[in-house]
């Protein structure tokens, strides 16, 4: 048996937390059963966001008569756009596995719980006081053995596809959509609900509904009977409101959620437990009912993103090695979705202010005050406030346009230093900037509430 002051299950975002350990003089073990870095850069939010890069590239091309300029795109290096796409993550991949300090050992292969705090990897017994779940999720996948998903896409190793089918209408599944359809290949959405992106304020989920079908062919309320793979080609059977259909494509992406990696951890040799869901539950000091084991990123948390499993660490970093004595708590979490339109979004939406009976005000602001905006020849972009009008608290802003993702920063700032809708009413603007789109979805909502 070897002994360890800190074993890590999961080399990505929590690596870091292993480099911190090691700077104290604390004698680490990494157990990583795939690649270093996790799934943001290898599998993940990186390399789909190399990929929309270009995406962009071919729509500003193809929407250029709206800025009066005639173009046509001859070529689409679809092959070129992989190859550099692949090679990036290969430099990821070599990087990741350099620079591990002296203290810090990594165990290739999969770690399984002997007990509380035991963990066995390829027949090697670790133990540590201290133990961190950091497994991450997997898509699931339940339509076809030979569809792709977000995980097995990265890197492309097997030629683009003439058609491809994207089931699942979240926030992968539009990236991804958005980014075959502009690189010529004849794409395909299947949504099982009459929206896109169910999850996000149902005005900005409508306006992004309108301007994406603008491009992508979506099939709403599609019930998924059956999947058939033969002669290199896939038929999906599915109901629809207006009976049995099909539809054949070269390729099949699932795109419908993630699961927890938790099944293979063999917890039922531990007091840890998990939710009907299957992920980790833990104490408001991401503790589980273990003491001393920790769970932190996406195999225990209720937000699926890079940035709150970063969060995560930096945390544990302060509660083991700072003076952090408080509980984890997220103020506020950002999110965005890049795909075409842009959106992005901190605190409620209008429907959940509804269900929770809060008393709030709220207005949905076009972008025609900013020059910078209406430079952009778009009719669609609006900002959306959601304001505590006793107590001027933003309860929530959802932003739908090119750049929302950086836009929203602002508003985050003054959300998480002194959340008061007058700061944005009040402060000053560079002008024409792109951040003058708050300004003016902040007076209006102050006019509401005044």
């Amino acid at each position: 048996m070897k002994k360890f002051d800190l074993i890590i299950i999961g080399g990505g975002r929590a690596r870091n937390l292993a480099l911190s350990a090691a700077k104290r003089g604390e004698k680490v073990a990494i157990i990583e059963k795939s690649i270093l870095g996790g799934t943001c850069p290898n599998r993940g939010c990186i390399p789909s966001k190399l990929l929309i890069g270009h995406a962009h590239a071919v729509r500003s091309i193809q929407d250029s008569q709206r800025h009066f300029i005639s173009s046509k795109i001859e070529y689409i290096d679809t092959e070129k756009i992989f190859e550099t796409n692949n090679d990036f993550l290969s430099n990821v991949r070599d990087n990741s596995t350099k620079g591990l300090p002296e203290g810090v050992t990594l165990f290739e292969g999969e770690g399984v719980f002997l007990s509380d705090h035991e963990v066995q990897v390829n027949g090697t017994t670790l133990t540590a006081d201290k133990i961190v779940v950091a497994t991450g999720t997997r898509p699931r996948k339940a339509l076809h053995e030979k569809a792709w998903t977000s995980d097995t896409i990265f890197p492309l190793n097997e030629g683009i596809p003439k058609s491809v089918t994207i089931v699942g209408a979240g926030f992968i599944g539009v990236e991804l959509a958005n980014f075959f359809d502009a690189i010529g290949v004849e794409t395909t959405l299947l949504s099982r609900g009459s929206v896109l992106l169910n999850r996000e304020d149902e005005d900005i989920s409508a306006i992004f509904k309108e301007e994406f079908t603008k491009n992508v062919n979506v099939l709403f309320d599609a019930k998924i009977s059956q999947v058939t793979h033969k002669d290199n080609a896939f038929t999906i059977d599915y109901e629809s409101p207006e009976g049995k259909k099909s539809h054949s494509s070269e390729a099949l992406i699932e795109a419908t959620g993630r699961i927890p990696n938790t099944d293979n951890l063999r917890l039922e040799n531990t007091s840890i437990t998990v939710n009907k869901r299957g992920y980790i539950k833990r104490n408001e000091f991401c503790e589980t009912d273990v003491k001393g084991v920790y769970a932190i990123g996406d195999v225990a948390s209720k937000y699926a993103l890079q940035h709150i499993a970063s969060f995560e660490v930096v945390y544990l970093s302060k509660l083991f090695y700072g003076d952090e004595k408080k509980p984890l708590e997220y103020k506020y979490v950002p999110h965005a979705v890049f795909s075409e339109p842009e959106i992005a979004s901190i605190g409620i939406t209008e429907q959940e202010a509804k269900a929770q009976n809060l008393d709030y005000v709220t207005t949905l602001t076009p972008w025609t005050n900013s020059a910078k905006a209406n430079a952009m020849r778009l009719q669609y972009q609006r900002t959306k406030f959601i304001v505590n009008p006793k107590t001027y608290e933003i309860l929530g802003c959802h932003l739908i346009g090119p750049e929302s993702s950086s836009v929203i920063h602002q508003v985050l700032a003054v959300m998480q230093i002194d959340n008061d809708i007058r700061h944005l009413a009040n402060m000053m603007y560079v002008h024409p900037a792109l951040n003058e789109v708050l300004l003016l979805g902040a007076r209006k909502i102050m006019v509401k509430i005044d």
